[in-house]
């Protein structure tokens, strides 16, 4: 718990990560490592007594990256009220043997909700390359004066 009263978004930023570790490792069958965390919102707090819901799940793959995105629901164990907490996206990327990237199985969305997803996934590498671009560009400038 932090001074609000409510749980440390720290504690439910790392619990995300494991468990995007363990969504990657499944899909791709390597050793993974995160790449990137990106759009973490935290939409609401949790309290003490509220039950932490994790869903997490495979929204693209890349050649040896994957985005998991990850989404938090806390429950209040005494009413039953739920509230959407927070919502992330992590990339990892699969590791051969040698500490290498290598290659994993494309994802291949199943549902209306799943090719959802994997569009949206998308469009957010294509802003993270983007922003990658642009920051290099501005280093290199910035370290030529």
């Amino acid at each position: 718990m932090n001074a609000q009263n409510t749980v440390f978004g720290g504690m439910i930023m790392a619990k995300c990560d494991r468990l995007a570790l363990v969504v990657a490792e499944r899909h791709s069958g390597h050793v993974c490592v995160t790449a990137a965390v990106d759009s973490i919102h935290f939409r609401a707090p949790a309290k003490g007594n509220d039950t932490l819901l994790f869903s997490l799940a495979l929204n693209r793959s890349w050649g040896s990256s994957m985005e998991i995105g990850a989404r938090v629901i806390a429950e209040n164990s005494y009413t039953g009220d739920v509230r959407h907490i927070l919502s992330a996206f992590f990339t990892f990327v699969a590791l051969d043997s040698e500490g290498r990237p290598t290659d994993v199985a494309a994802a291949k969305p199943e549902t209306e909700e799943q090719q959802r997803r994997f569009d949206d996934a998308r469009i957010r590498r294509e802003g993270r390359l983007a922003t990658r671009k642009e920051l290099d560009a501005h280093d290199r400038e910035y370290h030529e004066e």
